[in-house]
């Protein structure tokens, strides 16, 4: 038996390495205009949404089911980030991303309230742990699934 090397097969893998691409390039090249999407997360962020804005927005509808909102409570205080600025040579330099939250939070709570954007949650603790990203358009279907949230990370 010849021995090959995995390098050469081709693969959908995703592991949001630049080596076989990220979920949200993924997401970027398969929602078209027109796309029907339904997507299972635990996590739902405004920055995920920015960072694929225009595919949702053309998108004729999206079901998102996401896991229990209270996970919040949970969250380890000393693991999250709390500064809006850095302390730099020259001075304090401000995070743009912190700069557009509420302008990118305004947009997308507009965006939720569109008649084609079905948002669901999970009312059960800890429940949820499955991601599925499902793209339905022109005929044809594609799907990912794993350990990807829709969060910035999760998109890579």
């Amino acid at each position: 038996m010849q021995k090959t090397s995995i390098s050469t097969f081709l693969s959908g893998i995703r592991d949001n390495s630049e080596a076989r691409g990220s979920v949200g390039q993924f997401l970027q090249e398969k929602i078209g205009t027109g796309a029907d999407l339904s997507i299972v997360s635990a996590y739902f962020t405004i920055y995920a949404f920015a960072a694929l804005r225009e595919q949702l927005l053309g998108a004729d509808g999206l079901r998102f089911l996401f896991g229990e909102p209270r996970f919040i409570q949970s969250l380890d205080p000393e693991k999250t980030e709390k500064k809006a600025f850095r302390i730099e040579d020259d001075g304090l330099a401000l995070s743009m991303e912190r700069l557009q939250q509420r302008a990118e939070a305004r947009e997308c709570a507009a965006w939720m309230r569109q008649e084609n954007v079905q948002i669901r949650s999970v009312r059960k603790t800890n429940f949820l742990h499955g991601k599925l990203y499902h793209i339905a358009q022109s005929g044809s279907t594609d799907a990912i699934l794993g350990s990807s949230n829709f969060t910035v990370r999760g998109l890579g």
